[in-house]
């Protein structure tokens, strides 16, 4: 997401720190590049002219700070500035007191956007939050959508409400008394998809907010549509008091003018964005980690969360126990890569990862690398998983030939694997090293005169380490075939 702007803005910064000393004119010239990057992701006009204009208010003529350069300075505007324009972070929803009844939130949006979806993945969310939540199909527009509702309930484990027969006001309503009674925390209403032109369904919504009168009104918008998006969220705030809007399909959204502009249009926060197809593919939106996306900043928070929500605390700790006695093989590398791919998308990680998401927007990422790795360690023995130096030719075709890949590619698996083993042995190494260190009340004046005659060889951090013992065996096995084959043969 945000390839197109980032890679346009980054241009524009990476001039600006090429220059000693930046003037008022090299400024206003490298900010009609920014102007002409952003109208052309699609940010709206009206909204580019003031973003420009408060930009460079404050970076002509500021005072330069001691330690940073000028574009450093400018960088820094350009990030509070689109800060300021997307609003502050604001996901937090109002929620009912328990004695009031359930928390209701309205979702309303254009046909297609992902509404229904996205009713699902806030269930889940709230759910996750300890929730009670229970979704109530009102669309009855839309072609199996009640059907698809259902199906998304069962799994995100949330109840589905409808009565047949039943206009969406009066099923809305007959909705929140079913989860009052059923004594649930939040109740959300998945309203047909609408034009904001078609004023028989607006009145429609209209009427659905009068009976129920949710304590949250989000819109949900479709990120792809760009400038659409942004004008028809205005048209549905001028016949529905929207609290808040709800950004979807941001991870196939690669311009970014509909996230950049619609805070600032509609008057509402973008309280949440969906950025994947799965359940999980909800998150709270925060302006500050966007800004720094769009600036070739990276997003570490981000990257740590999602480490966090993939990776397994035990887990974790029984990995790093091997690496630390040398034990890592392939089959710890094996649990590593489905770990990386609970994550999402690789080309979105690497876009969380400071410096590095630039440079690798317009190249092709091969995403279902670590699927291919993880069937090829699934055609070995338990034997090869262990000892992968020992994988000769012979063994690794037939590996391959299990996995129906090539030779080739088994070869790579174990070059990056021994690539990984050597970092993580250094690691290792060093903490040992570091463990086993006398303290310096603990050494001899001889010691302190030459520390070289306790302190380990740095060089054999380096060195290549061999399983000797399985090494002797192999080998020991491979005479042995040999030599039985020899007899065989006589």
């Amino acid at each position: 997401m945000f390839e197109f702007i980032s890679e346009r803005i980054g241009n524009v910064f990476e001039r600006f720190r090429k220059q000693q000393n930046l003037s008022a004119d090299n400024i206003r010239d490298g900010l009609k590049e920014v102007r002409r990057a952003l109208l052309e992701a699609d940010v709206a006009v009206d909204v580019v002219r003031e973003f420009l204009s408060r930009v460079e208010a404050k970076a002509v003529g500021q005072e330069l700070i001691s330690g940073v350069t000028p574009a450093q300075q400018v960088v820094q505007v350009v990030h509070d500035e689109l800060i300021a324009m997307m609003g502050e972070s604001d996901s937090d929803l109002p929620f009912a007191d328990a004695k009031d009844g359930p928390t209701v939130i309205l979702m309303a949006g254009l046909q297609g956007s992902g509404k229904t979806t996205t009713c699902a993945k806030l269930a889940r969310l709230l759910k996750e939050n300890g929730k009670r939540v229970m979704l109530v199909a009102a669309d009855l527009q839309r072609p199996a959508a009640i059907e698809q509702l259902k199906i998304l309930g069962e799994q995100v484990g949330c109840p589905v409400f409808h009565q047949a027969g039943v206009k969406p006001p009066e099923l809305c309503a007959r909705g929140i008394e079913a989860a009052r009674l059923d004594n649930r925390d939040v109740v959300i209403l998945d309203t047909a998809g609408r034009l904001h032109v078609d004023d028989d369904l607006m009145g429609e919504i209209a009427e659905i907010h009068a009976r129920t009168k949710p304590h949250a009104t989000l819109l949900v918008v479709d990120a792809m549509t760009g400038q659409d998006a942004v004008n028809s969220s205005k048209a549905f705030h001028q016949r529905l008091p929207l609290t808040g809007v709800v950004v979807t399909k941001l991870d196939g959204d690669a311009r970014g003018g509909a996230i950049v502009s619609l805070r600032h249009v509609v008057g509402r926060p973008i309280k949440f964005v969906g950025i994947s197809e799965k359940m999980d593919g909800l998150q709270p939106f925060h302006p500050d980690r966007y800004a720094r996306r769009i600036l070739g900043m990276g997003d570490i928070l981000s990257f740590v969360e999602k480490a966090q929500g993939a990776v397994d605390e035990k887990q974790a700790k029984h990995i790093e126990e091997r690496i630390l006695k040398n034990k890592f093989d392939l089959t710890d590398f094996q649990d590593q890569l489905k770990a990386i791919a609970k994550m999402g998308s690789l080309k979105d990680l690497l876009g969380l990862i400071p410096g590095v998401g630039a440079k690798f927007a317009s190249l092709p990422v091969d995403e279902k690398i670590f699927k291919r790795y993880g069937v090829i360690i699934d055609s070995m023995t338990k034997w090869e998983r262990n000892h992968p130096d020992l994988i000769e030719m012979s063994r690794r075709r037939r590996i391959a030939m299990g996995a129906g890949s090539t030779t080739s590619e088994v070869q790579t698996l174990l070059k990056h694997f021994d690539m990984m083993k050597k970092m993580m042995g250094k690691m290792g190494d060093i903490q040992d090293m570091a463990g086993k260190l006398p303290s310096q009340e603990e050494l001899t004046p001889e010691q302190l005169a030459n520390p070289g005659a306790f302190m380990p060889n740095p060089n054999r951090l380096f060195q290549k380490r061999e399983d000797k013992d399985a090494l002797k065996k192999y080998r020991a096995e491979r005479k042995k075939k040999a030599k039985a084959k020899k007899a065989n043969r006589r």
